[in-house]
């Protein structure tokens, strides 16, 4: 089989049911992968993208918490695939289509649509997180999955040892076969020759959709499973099935600039978060978004170009090192080192600093903020101060540990009863 008709034979499933509450009240209202990100995207953008890049136009979107704006988002800005070519972008939400259950885990998410899964008779299943940021063309990974004769490839990535315990780690022979398998290991084994390095699975995974179907039935099954794919499913494949790794930086779409360093970040903490963004304000950021070639698309609004405003003495409007989306007014106020999203206005004498600012913000005269995360249609009052007393910031916002102050509207409000 060719790779393109392989690729109109994979149905792409993008896994974007969860809260993520780790990043606390950012996803109080909305799920993780609706979460704004660098200026003007939703974290649900980049594997949408990566799909649509890599040839893989058959697309479903698995949701459940809270997913209002992450259907309305996907349904005003990714309608443009054509049916009569059996392209599609379609939303399944939780149904409880097996019995009285909600998605239980990521292998029953998928287990609860094979209804739809066995209608669409696709051969291949690529399983997708919705809540990673990175550039992959994924139809290499197709080609090495069917090349190697595969029933299940696990995308792979070098992590730094002490970071294993946060992800699924895998150990493999000299030929990328999996021969061992834990999550979240406590002392997890090391790369061949890198002792300081361990190889994580990134929740990616392609799979032979008969082989999928008859394990999720089995699972399904069993009272004893989590219906987890990295805690219950992968492991069980190992030594019983053909399970290979695939190497990210075999398929990732990096940044020349950054030869080394193949760009994949899991934004579910708050302090992840802001430096993924922060990194977009460097001269030379590590994630590339000016890249044509391999372009990150998103729901877009008319809107106006970003203003500047004023030009003497203490009010001078201006930002340095910083992302200013469209739509945005920095009115006599001075932007350093931040993102401001789209329609956010900086009123005079304010300073922003080390801040990610979400759509809508408006920052009151006489402001000073630093390293502040504001939630989308926060406004915030006049005078206020923000990063520079640490207990002033715990009683009032969230503050994390490494220093961060997270605001967000109903944090405002509070103040004032």
């Amino acid at each position: 089989m060719d790779l393109n008709t392989a690729r109109m034979k994979t149905l792409s499933i993008i896994l974007a049911g969860g809260r993520g509450s780790r990043l606390k009240q950012l996803t109080d209202n909305r799920s993780k992968p609706a979460v704004p990100i660098a200026g003007k995207y939703k974290i649900i953008d980049f594997p949408l993208s990566n799909c649509i890049n890599s040839g893989m136009r058959r697309i479903a979107v698995l949701t459940q918490y809270r997913s209002h704006t992450l259907n309305q988002h996907i349904q005003r800005g990714w309608n443009f695939l054509r049916s009569d070519f059996n392209e599609f972008i379609e939303l399944w939400p939780a149904q409880q289509q097996t019995g009285g259950d909600w998605y239980r885990g990521t292998a029953d998410a998928v287990y609860q649509n094979l209804s739809m899964i066995d209608g669409l008779e696709s051969e291949y299943i690529l399983i997708l997180a919705g809540d990673h940021v990175y550039k992959q063309d994924y139809s290499v990974m197709l080609e090495d999955h069917i090349s190697s004769g595969a029933d299940v490839t696990v995308a792979c990535i070098e992590v730094p040892i002490d970071e294993a315990d946060q992800f699924g780690i895998m150990h493999v022979d000299e030929g990328d076969n999996i021969i061992a398998f834990e999550e979240k290991p406590s002392n997890p084994p090391t790369v061949p020759g890198k002792p300081n390095v361990a190889l994580a699975s990134m929740g990616i995974y392609i799979f032979n959709t008969k082989f999928l179907s008859e394990n999720l039935r089995s699972d399904a099954s069993d009272d004893d499973s989590s219906h987890d794919f990295g805690k219950d499913l992968i492991p069980l494949f190992v030594g019983r099935s053909k399970i290979k790794a695939h190497h990210f930086s075999r398929s990732v779409i990096g940044n020349p600039s950054y030869p080394e360093d193949p760009y994949w970040r899991d934004v579910g903490t708050l302090t992840a978060y802001w430096e993924a963004n922060m990194d977009l304000t460097r001269l030379v950021p590590e994630l590339d978004l000016y890249d044509e070639e391999w372009p990150i698309r998103t729901m877009q609004y008319q809107r106006p170009a970003a203003k500047f405003n004023y030009n003497y003495e203490e009010r001078i409007g201006t930002a340095l090192n910083s992302v200013v989306s469209a739509g945005c007014i920095v009115s006599g106020s001075t932007v350093d080192q931040s993102i401001l999203f789209n329609n956010v206005r900086v009123n005079s004498y304010s300073q922003v600093t080390k801040s990610v600012i979400l759509p809508r913000g408006d920052i009151g005269r006489h402001c000073r903020l630093t390293k502040v995360v504001v939630d989308s249609d926060c406004h915030i009052p006049e005078g206020t101060i923000i990063g520079e007393d640490p207990i002033a910031d715990a009683e009032r916002f969230y503050r994390n540990s490494d220093g961060i102050t997270l605001v967000t509207q109903e944090m405002i409000e509070a103040l004032a009863k």
